[in-house]
């Protein structure tokens, strides 16, 4: 057996038994640290490039939504096999977990190689796609034909990290994050400032990193009772297939999605300047970065909810689910009071010195933490369906904040209000998408307590 058997035993024991909040708090832990780490990870890169131009901080907000597709490639494969693997480790059945952790595996790195060779052989077209304008595009170029070479690596790196997640065993996928993101924040002024290369710099710093981040989480599938990665067990049948698409579909819509609501947010910004489209940028990175608290926490109480429900343990999962709310709201709602007072100065750390950029990305900011605490019960709603199959529920959730609402509105809100509907758009959206979540989850809770006192 690959799985160490009294690991596995502490795991299923841990995930159905113990107290609920002080388990999600210690899983939570160290996917917080992995999603802040990833978050500061990708801020990295906009810091130390905004110390160069506006230019080449509007070339790495472009390159994002590029970034975005790979990593919805990786949390498609990550999170389908994941939900897959914790349903049956539940259930205890191990030899189909095994068998479904290398089928994630490998599918993400093979699509991660195809997504690299396109995008070098329309390198030009896809930077012009993705919003470049033509003062931007050289940067734009140089950055992205380096990151594209990482696409293979950061997607199945997001499999590891995730599958691990699932398995309760979240420290060991923090170790491979956190070491790359270090790793990136070393080599970033070692070669955009010491080695005088750069946007190339910054982009060749993090493929370096995601190498590293690649090669440690391999490693870490062989220590503390991980499913090991084994090509023998690749098994790309339609069985498996059909299960990572039930259970990554919503990743996939919600990242793609995202992606796409960045080209677009790109093109809306880039009517009026580039400073516009760098000060949009920056806001982007900080949202991600304060909801990677919130991500991280409910990634914490996935593997508790895909072991209780696999178990039929429905009042655990919706124990689960309202502490995660609970802590989520008191969290972000602190955040929205603080980032609203200084919301200038947290832009200036990006970009100081350009006016257009601070003022463009302070009312973005703004707007965006009005609707925060929302969000809290449409991420964690999100998550809890993908989990336990809700697949359709969970893929129109998903689909809402970036998709169903955002994309209408940043060709309505820009028409009636200019430049502030750019910049009030995500709220909006937001305010929309959690709407939408009440119905679609508050339906799925009721019925877990019906089948409760059956």
């Amino acid at each position: 057996m690959l799985m160490h058997p009294h690991t596995a035993k502490e795991n299923y024991e841990q995930l159905t038994s113990a107290p609920i909040p002080g388990l999600i708090t210690r899983l939570a832990v160290p996917t917080i640290i992995s999603m802040l780490v990833t978050a500061f990870y990708n801020m990295a890169d906009t810091y130390f490039v905004g110390k160069i131009d506006t230019q080449s901080t509007a070339a790495v907000g472009i390159v994002f939504s590029l970034m975005s597709i790979i990593q919805a490639v990786g949390f498609f494969f990550g999170h389908g096999s994941g939900n897959f693997i914790s349903r049956h480790l539940g259930a205890r059945d191990v030899a189909n977990a095994e068998k479904m952790a290398a089928t994630g595996f490998f599918m993400a790195f093979f699509t991660g190689c195809i997504l690299a060779m396109l995008g070098l052989m329309f390198l030009t077209p896809l930077s012009l796609m993705l919003g470049s304008t033509p003062t931007i595009l050289p940067y734009t170029e140089q950055y992205l034909g380096i990151i594209l070479l990482g696409a293979p690596f950061m997607a199945s790196s997001l499999v590891l990290n995730n599958q691990m997640r699932f398995q309760g065993n979240a420290a060991y996928a923090m170790v491979g994050i956190v070491s790359g993101a270090v790793l990136n924040v070393v080599l970033d002024p070692l070669f955009i400032f010491v080695f005088d290369m750069g946007v190339a710099g910054a982009a060749l710093a993090t493929v370096l990193s995601q190498i590293c981040s690649f090669s440690l989480l391999c490693y870490m599938t062989t220590r503390g009772g991980n499913l090991t990665i084994r090509y023998r067990n690749f098994t790309p049948s339609w069985t498996y297939i059909k299960e990572i698409i039930g259970g990554g579909t919503p990743s996939l819509t919600r990242q793609g999605l995202a992606s796409l609501s960045t080209i677009l947010l790109n093109v809306a910004a880039g009517v009026y300047d580039d400073a516009a489209i760098a000060g949009m940028s920056i806001v982007s990175r900080i949202g991600m970065f304060i909801n990677s608290f919130l991500i991280g926490f409910g990634q914490g109480f996935q593997p508790v909810c895909g072991f209780s429900y696999g178990a039929a343990l429905y009042a655990r999962v919706r124990q689960g689910f309202w502490f995660c709310v609970k802590v989520g709201v008191i969290f972000l709602t602190l955040c929205a009071v603080l980032g609203f007072g200084y919301a200038e100065e947290i832009v200036e750390l990006f970009r100081k010195g350009d006016p257009t950029v601070v003022a463009t990305g302070a009312a973005a900011l703004r707007w965006q933490l009005v609707a925060y605490p929302l969000g809290t019960f449409t991420i964690i709603s999100n998550m809890m369906l993908q989990t336990i199959r809700k697949s359709v529920r969970a893929t129109i959730l998903s689909s809402a904040r970036q998709g169903l609402f955002f994309v209408p509105f940043i060709f309505i809100l820009p028409h009636f209000f200019g430049l502030k509907g750019v910049e009030m758009c995500q709220a909006v959206s937001d305010l929309c998408t959690f709407l939408l979540a009440l119905p679609l989850t508050l339906s799925v809770l009721w019925e877990m307590k019906r089948q409760e006192h059956r």
